[in-house]
């Protein structure tokens, strides 16, 4: 006769394992939408077909404000900023949280030993480096993935390094860096300044066009957004917003740009050969970033004090649904 308490553990194990493989399989068969949910500490886990979420995981430290996802879609990159916003006073982040997908939980933690406000991470698919913004040393960190090691960084040369862009071609990297009001050039390879470009007195987020032509960022001064053209490094044109723009995304024919502005709750689609604004949408409060995805039909936009993801028909221009994530939604990625 076989005792109820080995049963019991047998039971649970059971149960944990088909959860693991299911959490595995939710992974291979479709990408699932990560959110980094500042407010509540958490990453949102998203299914796209359902629009749900299916898991959130508590994620150490106060915030955690942008996600990357490693080639394999199986560990997620979180570094944790710090209690403030960009430029202001407050708590100095130091450590990366790395978070294995399948299993939901924290695997290990990225030490820089002191006080970097790191932001936004990035994977180098050239160098199958993991690159993060780290605004305190005017810098961009490399991290080896495999070992989990600051191998060394690529200066800057400006404070509040935010956010960043590769080059089509991964040589060159593009920064916003937000006090300043500028863009730096750099060099991948010599990890040097190329150039430093001048926006205004504070600019916001950036993004690339698919042939690397263009990069694109928001003035925080006035509702425009800021054309760089890469051959010149400098600002080939302007864009009126309706609004002082914020995160942005290309649709993956390179023919429109998508921009949110927070204070105004919506959606600015700009046509990128007329340089116009060709029409707006109303999305939850206090949108902030916005991704496309990866088969091109639909965006994402996270909105912060709505804590909700708007998900955008890009056939029909409108918003299909509105998707319960975490308070504070944020950073985006996807886990392919």
């Amino acid at each position: 006769m076989v005792s109820s308490l080995p049963m019991r553990m047998l039971s649970r194990t059971c149960l944990l394992s088909s959860a693991l493989l299911a959490a595995s399989s939710l992974l291979a068969q479709s990408p699932l939408l990560l959110v980094a949910n500042q407010t509540d500490h958490t990453l949102s886990l998203i299914d796209p077909a359902t629009n749900h979420q299916v898991a959130a995981i508590d994620v150490k430290g106060i915030t955690g404000h942008e996600v990357a996802v490693s080639p394999d879609g199986r560990t997620a990159y979180v570094p944790i900023y710090g209690d403030s916003g960009v430029g202001k006073p407050g708590t100095d982040g130091q450590v990366i949280d790395v978070i294995d997908l399948p299993s939901r939980s924290i695997r290990s933690t990225i030490d820089f030993g002191h006080g970097v406000r790191p932001h936004m991470p990035a994977y180098d698919s050239a160098t199958n480096q993991l690159l993060v913004t780290t605004e305190l040393d005017r810098s961009i960190a490399v991290i080896d993935p495999a070992t989990l090691k600051v191998q060394g960084s690529i200066p800057t040369g400006q404070e509040q390094s935010h956010m960043f862009v590769f080059s089509p071609d991964q040589k060159r990297i593009y920064t916003a860096n937000v006090g300043p009001g500028t863009v730096s050039v750099l060099d991948v390879a010599s990890r040097k300044v190329l150039a430093i470009i001048p926006i205004s007195s504070k600019t916001q987020r950036i993004a690339i066009s698919p042939d690397g032509r263009s990069v694109f960022t928001s003035d925080q001064a006035q509702p425009r957004l800021a054309v760089i053209d890469t051959a010149t490094n400098a600002v080939r044109a302007w864009v009126a917003l309706p609004d002082l723009g914020y995160g942005s995304a290309i649709t993956q024919d390179g023919r429109t740009l998508l921009i949110v502005h927070r204070a105004t709750s919506q959606l600015s689609v700009v046509d990128l050969k007329t340089l116009q604004v060709e029409r707006t949408l109303a999305v939850p409060n206090d949108p902030t970033e916005v991704i496309v995805r990866p088969d091109g039909r639909f965006a994402y936009v996270s909105c912060g004090k709505a804590g909700q993801v708007a998900v955008v028909d890009l056939a029909s221009w409108s918003v299909v649904a509105r998707i319960d994530a975490g308070r504070g939604a944020d950073g985006l990625a996807w886990a392919r």
